[in-house]
């Protein structure tokens, strides 16, 4: 890791820094988290104003608390941009790095070890950075021991709160609400952030916690369970819900007894979550089916674990060779968790090469009209709604898209028709004439994957593109603009002024 100001390399986190500044104050306001240097923005004090300040050189979450990632430059704040010429082939190799969604509950997790553990295949994302400033502020101590490798020793935990202006922000910060619960038997949590894609109640999760013997409550904003002890029971879910699934296995697996979860999600990373717990002693069985068993045990021991490759990134970047008509290898992959995006790809028109850790895309025919439904795992992923509709834009025909799982999936139909898509919506139901082409023209990012998709409509697309709010991708996507570049892709990152950007408050 790096200061941000000096570039010394720096070993901990948050980055500190004993180089003696020559200016009294650097203000490093750009918090965008690049782990191949491990830039964190930090307070950089100079040596003058140390004794005021300290060398701690805290982590400055502006981005985080403003939604939006910004660059200062001199005293003025700047918001960052893609710019895209599109009509390239994309060619070449691309790697894909950790699963998003994993790492998500997979680092809460750790909370649940007495002791160190080590979290391989880590991605560069801006909501991993989040989690482990979490654990950093809890009490955690974190150190990177390279790019794409982290170790997190929680032991020193002791107060089960997790700090406001930063859970606030992110989805899966509920997921500190499982572990802790398991571990201290209590925790409070504010109510989740991240893309807002509809209704996302955590109804069940509490249904979960309340089965295991915890009281739940919301007050202001924030919510608390606790327990006197929590104990082995049948937890059976109204409906599948990944989030619940998860934070029941992170809250049953130290309590008494045995608990079976019904009605279970299935997705790839339930799967790594329970191979990750079980690498620490836990007993888990039958994660990846619909009924899962956890014998709860005592104490978990340390361990060393590789997070899944992310199956979201891989399907964006198959949906993106296809669109620019490319031949892109798409490694470090898993194919059979690529199923179902493969299927609807093939019937599209696209040729697809599977190998045992990598999958070739190539399009040499006439892309046609099919129909799609998100559906729960092993079904079509709701992740990749957004990329597979801009897609079918450019194949020939009517196609149907059905969204199964969100009620607000399709926000980036607005941002599409303005570079020619023809998509008509109606609830939870779009109908999309296919157009053969795109223009280029400025669109905003609404969330994670409309924000991919914009990127792959943009690639695809006659003219220059720009794309506002690129915060929303690069909470999922690591170094997208510098992969796609590596496939010949014409994607630059453009700071602009951004006069509604409120200061941070240390």
């Amino acid at each position: 890791m790096n200061c941000a100001y000096c570039t010394k390399d720096v070993k901990y986190f948050p980055k500190k820094c004993d180089k003696k500044h020559s200016k009294k104050l650097l203000f490093c306001l750009q918090l965008w988290y690049n782990i191949n240097a491990v830039k964190m923005n930090v307070f950089c004090t100079a040596h003058t104003s140390a004794k005021k300040y300290g060398y701690g050189m805290r982590v400055l979450f502006a981005n985080i608390c403003i939604n939006a990632v910004f660059v200062p430059l001199g005293r003025e704040y700047y918001l960052e941009k893609f710019i895209i010429k599109g009509g390239r082939r994309l060619e070449g190799e691309v790697e894909i790095s950790g699963a998003k969604n994993a790492v998500a509950a997979i680092i809460p997790a750790v909370i649940l070890s007495d002791e160190p553990c080590i979290l391989e295949n880590i991605p560069n994302i801006s909501d991993v950075s989040i989690s482990l400033r979490i654990l950093y502020e809890m009490g955690a101590k974190v150190v990177f021991l390279d790019k794409t490798t982290v170790k997190i020793d929680a032991s020193g935990i002791a107060d089960p709160i997790v700090p406001y202006e930063m859970a606030k922000h992110m989805r899966a910060s509920y997921y500190f609400l499982g572990t802790l619960l398991g571990k201290f038997g209590r925790a409070r949590v504010s109510m989740p952030g991240g893309c807002y894609l509809g209704d996302r109640p955590i109804d069940q999760h509490l249904k979960a916690f309340a089965a295991l013997g915890a009281t739940c409550s919301i007050d202001h904003g924030m919510i608390d369970v606790q327990s006197e002890g929590l104990y082995g029971t049948q937890i059976y879910f109204d409906m599948v819900t990944v989030g619940a699934t998860i934070n029941a296995m992170l809250a049953s697996v130290r309590a008494t007894g045995m608990t079976v979860i019904e009605n279970a999600a299935k997705e790839p990373h339930i799967v790594d979550l329970a191979n990750f717990l079980n690498s620490m002693g836990a007993d888990i069985m039958g994660a990846g089916t619909d009924v899962i068993k956890i014998r709860g045990v005592k104490r978990l021991k340390g361990t060393t674990y590789a997070i899944i490759p992310d199956q979201i990134e891989a399907g964006t970047f198959m949906v993106a060779a296809a669109a620019t008509r490319g031949n892109v290898l798409i490694k470090n992959v898993i194919p059979k968790h690529l199923e179902s995006i493969t299927a609807k790809l093939e019937k599209i028109g696209v040729s697809v090469e599977e190998f045992d850790e990598s999958i070739r895309i190539s399009v040499d025919g006439p892309l046609v009209k099919t129909s799609v439904k998100t559906m729960p795992h092993p079904g079509f992923p709701t992740d990749m709604q957004p990329q597979i509709s801009t897609l079918l834009c450019l194949a020939e025909g009517t196609s149907i898209v059905t969204e199964g799982i969100f009620d607000n999936r399709f926000r980036y139909v607005d941002e599409l028709r303005r570079m020619g898509a023809d998509i008509s919506v109606d609830g939870k139901v779009a109908v999309i004439e296919g157009v053969g082409s795109f223009m280029g023209a400025p669109v905003t990012a609404p969330d994670l994957r409309a924000g991919a998709a914009l990127v792959i409509a943009g690639l695809a697309a006659k003219g220059v593109t720009e794309i506002e709010d690129i915060y929303h991708i690069e909470r999922g996507y690591e170094n997208f603009e510098e992969k796609l570049r590596g496939l010949g892709a014409d994607i630059t990152k453009k700071s602009v002024p951004g006069a509604a950007v409120r200061k941070a408050v240390i």
